[in-house]
């Protein structure tokens, strides 16, 4: 049964979903968005430089920097972002990172350099794009972070992190209790590397270590993307061939997990076995809806991300409080045709 996290209720959802639309109310921004950090001298001057005298009328560029172009959701990100920036009257511009902290770096700074108004960014490094993000709103550019928080920022676009890792851990829990009697072996395919990758990670381990404990945790590997899921799952499988659950920080990654365990024999519908990751990503979807060992993911909408990557700069240019969001996440399992049809749909 699909269920969305405690943090992102009903109403909350209903709060998004009409705070991404061209008519957004102020009230929505600031029940569904948290504050950047510090005091926001930086981003109120750059903010206010941004939006000029015609408030969001003013933006019509929007920049999006993801970097890791590898993941299935890019390409679906970048028609949904384009799409919904031409519906507020804004073009899209995307960077070619190829998941190079250095290409990203040099993109990026490019991007300030030719005045981008506004830029959409998932750091690879955060740490290190700090410096860029300063120069932005120094340069009276629009910073949002995409995947967490800078010091430096007019606003940032975060997911639910540690909930959405929480909820695939409860779920894989319940159902080593219920099928294998809460005995079995797991591995984690982790990231620890940003803090959206941090707190998954740490959602997922701690909820289901702390609800399934005699399940025995043989490995925790970092891997993002389907080829080194796929690598990483396939070593760990060569040590114990008899491996039940494989937990993804992503839904790439899982589903290398996935691919690893049919290629070393383990039949498709395996009642012993459970893959689940997260972000929903489309063969994962499939996957599940065809009723495979791949069991569950913490699903996001890519309609509301690519809502959120054009309405957070828009809110920001147009003098909104708090404009940062939370994109809400649906938990989708077995069973649940309707809402794993709808977000499919979404991704085709």
């Amino acid at each position: 049964m699909t269920r969305t996290p405690s943090a992102a209720p009903s109403a909350s959802r209903r709060q998004f979903l009409a705070w991404s639309g061209a008519g957004a109310a102020a009230t929505a921004l600031t029940a569904a968005g948290c504050s950047a950090p510090g005091d926001g001298t930086d981003a109120k001057a750059a903010n206010a430089a941004a939006r000029g005298s015609s408030g969001a009328d003013a933006l019509t560029r929007i920049g999006l920097d993801y970097p890791f172009t590898q993941l299935p959701l890019y390409s679906t990100l970048v028609k949904l972002t384009t799409a919904a920036a031409r519906k507020r009257g804004a073009s899209l511009v995307t960077t070619s990172d190829n998941a190079s902290a250095d290409t990203q770096a040099t993109n990026l700074g490019a991007w300030v350099s030719q005045k981008v108004p506004a830029i959409v960014s998932f750091p690879m490094v955060f740490e290190a794009t700090e410096a860029i993000a300063k120069r932005a709103l120094d340069a009276g550019l629009i910073w949002v972070t995409y995947g967490g928080s800078l010091e430096h920022q007019s606003a940032d676009i975060q997911f639910s992190f540690v909930e959405g890792g929480t909820l695939l851990g409860e779920a894989a829990a319940k159902w080593a209790s219920e099928r294998l009697g809460g005995k079995g072996k797991i591995a984690f395919l982790t990231d620890s590397t940003i803090q959206l990758g941090r707190e998954r990670t740490q959602g997922m381990i701690d909820a289901f270590t702390r609800l399934a404990p005699g399940v025995d945790v043989v490995a925790r590997e970092q891997a993002i993307d389907p080829d080194t899921g796929l690598t990483k799952s396939r070593a760990v499988l060569a040590e114990h061939p008899d491996l039940n659950i494989i937990l993804g920080v992503t839904d790439a990654a899982a589903y290398g997990g996935f691919k690893a365990l049919q290629q070393t024999g383990r039949a498709k519908d395996d009642e012993r076995t459970f893959v689940g990751g997260q972000d929903g990503a489309a063969p994962s979807l499939l996957a599940i809806r065809q009723g495979t060992f791949y069991r569950a993911s913490a699903a996001l909408a890519p309609k509301d991300i690519a809502g959120a990557v054009v309405g957070v700069p828009l809110a920001v240019a147009a003098g909104k409080a708090d404009p940062s969001v939370q994109v809400p996440i649906t938990f989708v399992q077995r069973g649940d045709t309707a809402a794993i049809d709808a977000l499919l749909a979404q991704n085709s």
